[in-house]
């Protein structure tokens, strides 16, 4: 499964934004918790048992730390009400935030890569670790593994794209500390140079998975459009909606975790304004009951008259 799937199906009935806020803000602290007492942890024992690699382990948590609390700014801000400057509200604070965390993960990688060949260059200076390092290795896994658990099941529970990303951070920490732990062993059974070696592997786990947050949030914050299974199940529910005869021009925008859609729907032409509007009114009310929409804005076209909007030059118009 990929870091940004969210669910099964593109519906959302069940959970208000309150809801998916309270549910991130639980998450989050548990996460804060958990990482507050591995960082400390892992730097300390590091320190003392001249291991690098659970150095970097460990400085890998304090970032996993530094974005909890960007995820719970992030969370706060992003339910504020729509005002005067932001029409569409403030969801778009959690892509900025997710482009935060991806730029901070980009500069920690980098740095832990910058540390771990300036060890191996000098690979005779490369102290043997303590066996308690490995133990305490071994318990990062467990617990980091254990943490990315709860958290993409909350993050699927309630359709968080930026509970996803924080719930794969974890992830990738829980590999990070595996290869740590491998480093160590290897360490501990004559072979110092792996320590460093897993320090590396660490530092380019880290600046790759910060790459990925960053590039994909700024894509967001681009307009990208969301995928095309979700776009044909709002689509769906347009067609499905009494008087509409067809639909098309069905265009998305993220706008956080929510959606922003345009759509051109076709009914009788021979009705009414008035009732040609109602109908727009019931097809946008379905749409936000069963979808993560923000706001649908309809174009009503009269079915089986030209739709002049769609004339091609020169030609006949395009229905």
């Amino acid at each position: 499964m990929k870091f940004n799937d969210l669910a099964d199906d593109s519906e959302d009935t069940e959970h208000s934004a309150a809801e998916r806020a309270a549910a991130a803000s639980r998450s989050t602290w548990v996460s804060v918790g958990v990482n507050v007492a591995l960082t400390i942890t892992q730097i300390s024992v590091g320190v003392l048992s001249k291991s690098q690699g659970l150095i970097a382990d460990g400085v890998h948590s304090l970032s996993d730390l530094v974005a909890d609390f960007v995820v719970l700014f992030a969370n706060h801000h992003s339910q504020k009400d729509a005002d005067e400057d932001h029409p569409y509200g403030h969801q778009r604070f959690e892509t900025a935030a997710s482009l935060v965390l991806g730029t901070l993960l980009l500069v920690v990688g980098v740095g832990m890569l910058w540390s771990a060949v300036g060890k191996l260059e000098a690979p005779d200076k490369v102290a043997t670790v303590h066996v308690m390092a490995l133990w305490v290795a071994g318990a990062a896994l467990i617990f980091k593994e254990l943490l990315f658990r709860y958290m993409l099941a909350v993050a699927k529970r309630v359709k968080s794209s930026m509970l996803v990303a924080n719930a794969w951070h974890a992830r990738s920490d829980a590999a990070s500390s595996l290869v740590v732990g491998l480093g160590i062993a290897g360490n501990l059974a004559g072979y110092p140079i792996l320590d460093p070696i897993a320090a590396l592997i660490v530092g380019f786990m880290v600046a790759k998975m910060g790459w990925e947050f960053a590039w994909d949030a700024m894509h967001d914050l681009m307009d990208r459009a969301v995928d095309e299974e979700e776009v044909e199940a709002i689509r769906l529910t347009l067609l499905q909606t009494p008087g509409v005869s067809d639909v098309h021009d069905v265009r998305t925008r993220k706008m956080g975790d929510m959606i922003v859609v345009d759509a051109h729907i076709e009914v009788d032409a021979d009705i009414t304004v008035e009732a040609g509007h109602d109908i727009a009114v019931l097809a946008r009310q379905r749409v936000l009951q069963r979808h993560r929409v923000l706001n649908l804005m309809t174009h009503v076209d009269p079915w089986h008259r030209p739709d002049l909007d769609h004339a091609q030059p020169g030609g006949s118009p395009r229905h």
